[in-house]
């Protein structure tokens, strides 16, 4: 997929709204050979989706083996919308705290006091984080209204050439 039909996809409305959600669910290939998706908060910066954890989180020798992986972001309504992602990692150890994991937790609810304990909490816990930056190289929406699962997509095509025969 080339980059321009990337940012156009990236750049709708809905996957826009999508990329500043809480959550997204990451899939890897585990250092055992098997798959692994796990929710992850996550930040976009306009170019890149921006994941942190742990110095000794076990997905990092995983992806320092194999990069490659995938997100889903969605929605929990009906009809859904889904922003479906395909990328390549860059692991980047920071001290202390990144910016991006301030960010990314600021959404939850809570109050400037809740706030002030866990920023607190979470800087005396961390000495440092990795930064897990995904380049997308693939990007799909499906909004079940102007977009939809590709095996749907052909379905609906082979319904159609049926009923015109």
């Amino acid at each position: 997929m080339q980059p321009n039909e990337i940012r156009e996809i990236l750049d709708r409305p809905i996957s826009q709204d999508l990329l500043h959600r809480d959550l997204a669910r990451l899939a890897y290939v585990a250092t055992d050979g098997t798959p692994r998706a796990i929710p992850i908060a996550f930040t976009w910066n306009g170019e890149q989706i921006v994941l942190c954890t742990t110095t000794n989180a076990p997905k990092l020798p995983a992806l320092r083996r194999n990069p490659m992986v995938a997100l889903t972001i969605d929605t929990e309504v009906h009809p859904p919308k889904i922003l479906l992602i395909r990328g390549r990692v860059e692991l980047d150890v920071v001290d202390g705290i990144p910016d991006e994991y301030l960010q990314m937790n600021g959404t939850y609810q809570m109050t400037p006091e809740q706030r002030v304990e866990w920023e607190a909490e979470v800087r005396s816990l961390y000495d440092s984080m990795v930064r897990i930056v995904v380049t997308p190289t693939w990007a799909k929406l499906i909004d079940f209204e102007t977009t939809l699962p590709s095996a749907v997509e052909e379905l609906i095509r082979r319904r159609a050439e049926r009923e015109h025969t």
